[in-house]
């Protein structure tokens, strides 16, 4: 099998935003997961919803939310998407001591969502960072990748190892 080319590229080797004119529109998802590991007493103010600046997660939420509704804006070559649905949640492991978060970006157009949703999860658990490091300097942001996409020219992929969720 020969090997992929670099889509964001012209035959000289100038950036490009991809065209996608011929493309037709279907509709597309992707998930993205990753992790901030943090110290135990830092998840118990998270989950005691008695963090200093509120809920934690609720804010975390909307940053990454918001994120993906900006990606075009954060990342140069990506396309302005008109997207219809964002979900992000958390899956609180006391055990780890971490907290994951999953998104979920959807749209009906001519490229996918991929970006969107590593967006969303970036800027979430960045949010948990910021909102925490008064506490917890050390904490980790990990893991970050793409779960799964569906739509478009290449269909269904799902990541080999799966996460959690």
């Amino acid at each position: 099998m020969p090997a992929k080319k670099l889509t964001h590229f012209d035959a000289t080797g100038r950036a490009i935003m991809v065209g996608v004119a011929e493309k037709g529109e279907t509709h597309r998802v992707a998930r993205a997961a990753g992790r901030i590991m943090m110290l135990a007493s830092t998840l118990a103010q998270i989950t005691g919803a008695a963090a200093k600046k509120g809920d934690v997660l609720g804010v975390a939420r909307i940053a990454g939310i918001q994120a993906a509704k900006r990606t075009s804006d954060l990342i140069p070559l990506c396309h302005p998407l008109a997207l219809t649905k964002v979900s992000v949640d958390f899956d609180v492991e006391p055990e780890r001591p971490s907290v994951e978060c999953t998104a979920t970006v959807e749209t009906v157009g001519r490229t996918g969502v991929e970006m969107e949703a590593l967006t969303a999860v970036s800027v979430a658990l960045l949010t948990i960072y910021d909102m925490c490091k008064a506490v917890d300097r050390a904490m980790r942001i990990e893991s970050i990748g793409l779960i799964e996409k569906r739509g478009g020219r290449s269909g269904h992929w799902r990541a080999r190892a799966p996460r959690s969720r």
